[in-house]
């Protein structure tokens, strides 16, 4: 008697047709593997970095995708039989795994969380204003033909067995897979002339190729298993790869870089580094308002107004610490953001949208992680704004929060120890600086052959004479 494909192959029947077979563990291997890079993906920026956990869909929409990757890999693992089990069991229906888990729940919720990505980003960069709906309302709204497909088979029950339908089921079936993948194609194609910095359209792009290649991948295996299927080696060949391409696919389409640009750069590398938590960083923003080495000194006065103290780093870094230590920082903290949003160049507007989207998602919107206290009116001017980049959207509100600190925190600082310890430390600088200009011969030219039992300069600088004793604060 003639022996089937898989036989020879060493597999029995009952492998083949209610799974265990050596070659579906492989691919649940690679699958759970797929899983843990994909969690290990997402938490690192927060467990490595310490990252603060943002709020709104900035945090949801990728969790999101993580939770729609895992269901769809636990649909296949269900509805291709990988497991042998003995018996059945109302939880082994098809049309909970095959039907709802793996459509609307799995690559249905996936493709959905990415073209709500696409939605916002076409809106903030391309028509320069935040987008027109929520996404916790965008997203349930495109996931509704899902569900109503989903309605619709469990129904009408056609599925067998083996978790298969008919071809006038299947056609619908993939339609709307590929509609989806249209819709995701269009916004891509719609920005993608804009000069993204954190690898937004790149990440699009490969989920909209992994999308489309796990999709011919079903349709292949789908109808090979029709036709053939009492072949036992292609229905163990076809669970193996429609597991192997969901485990890839998953792992391929996650990208935070459109919903959190900051934790999409952060890596191993760069974990010693302070400064790449700041999206000023992230966009090369020059910081003039930092110090230089070997600047000449110049002169602080407390009495001078608030707006113009906190222009020098230094008195800024003492000022915010003190704030922080109020419980109150969120104010020092959007100040320094604005200043720095507005050393953008106004005609630069991609990365003066990247810094407004910023502020808006870390001070403005209701419930944000350092939401400030400013007027109902100028949170909605900047919320409801027609241009990101105006190189006034900010302004209205930064006066309001400069004013609260002048009543608020300056009043308090100036007894407070942070700046005696400021005013100590500026005045050692100070000290420093002029033992560096009379002993540094490399700067000196003047000095540069004067040695210092030569020099009639050459005098103890420890001594209190050295030090000012005036109200102003001398800095380097």
């Amino acid at each position: 008697m003639e022996k089937s494909g898989c036989a020879k192959g060493g597999c029995s029947s009952s492998c083949a047709e209610f799974g265990g077979c050596p070659s579906d563990y492989v691919a649940l291997c690679i699958s759970i593997i797929s899983l843990i890079l994909l969690l290990a993906r997402a938490a690192s920026p927060f467990l490595i970095h310490k990252v603060r956990r943002p709020k709104g869909s900035s945090f949801w929409l990728p969790a999101i995708q993580v939770l729609a990757s895992f269901d769809l890999l636990l649909s296949l693992v269900m509805s291709l039989r990988i497991l042998k089990y003995t018996g059945g069991h109302w939880w082994r229906s098809c049309y909970i795994w095959a039907v709802w888990f793996e459509g609307p729940l799995g690559f249905g919720l996936l493709l959905s969380s990415r073209i709500t990505q696409a939605f916002q980003l076409y809106h903030i960069f391309l028509k320069r204003r935040l987008p027109p709906i929520r996404s916790y309302i965008f997203l349930p709204l495109i996931l509704l033909p899902w569900v109503a497909l989903s309605a619709f088979i469990h129904l009408k029950k056609p599925l067998n067995g083996r978790c298969h339908v008919g071809i006038h089921y299947i056609i619908p079936n993939m339609s709307l897979h590929g509609l989806y993948i249209v819709v995701l194609v269009a916004f891509t194609g719609a920005i993608h002339h804009i000069e993204f910095r954190f690898h937004e359209l790149k990440d699009l792009w490969r989920g909209i190729l992994v999308s489309t290649t796990s999709i011919v991948i079903w349709i292949v295996s789908y109808v090979l298993n029709e036709v053939h299927e009492e072949t036992e080696w292609l229905q163990v060949t076809s669970r193996f790869m429609l597991l192997l391409a969901g485990g890839v696919l998953v792992l391929a389409f996650f990208s935070i870089s459109s919903s959190q640009p900051l934790v999409s750069v952060m890596s191993l590398k760069n974990k010693e580094n302070q400064d790449f938590s700041t999206m000023g960083w992230a966009l090369g923003i020059p910081d003039s308002g930092q110090l230089l080495y070997r600047e000449t000194a110049k002169i602080l006065d407390p009495n001078e107004p608030l707006e113009k103290l906190l222009l020098d780093k230094r008195f800024l870094q003492s000022f915010m610490a003190f704030a922080d230590s109020c419980l109150a920082g969120e104010s020092v903290h959007f100040y320094d953001e604005v200043q720095q949003h507005d050393k953008i160049p106004v005609s630069d507007t991609v990365r003066r949208i990247y810094m407004a989207r910023h502020i808006i998602q870390k001070y403005i919107t209701a419930g944000a992680s350092l939401e400030v206290n400013i007027s109902h009116r100028s949170r909605q001017e900047i919320l409801t704004t027609a241009d990101l980049a105006h190189p006034d959207l900010f302004r209205n509100a930064l006066n309001e929060i400069i004013q609260l600190m002048k009543m608020n925190l300056a009043r308090d600082y100036w007894s407070s120890m942070f700046f005696m310890k400021f005013k100590e430390q500026a005045n050692m600088k100070t000290v420093d600086h002029e033992l560096e200009q009379l002993h540094g011969w490399n700067f000196s030219p003047r000095l540069s052959s004067v040695h210092c039992t030569d020099n009639p300069f050459h005098q103890d600088h420890n001594s209190s004479d050295s030090i000012p004793h005036s109200g102003n604060i001398e800095l380097q």
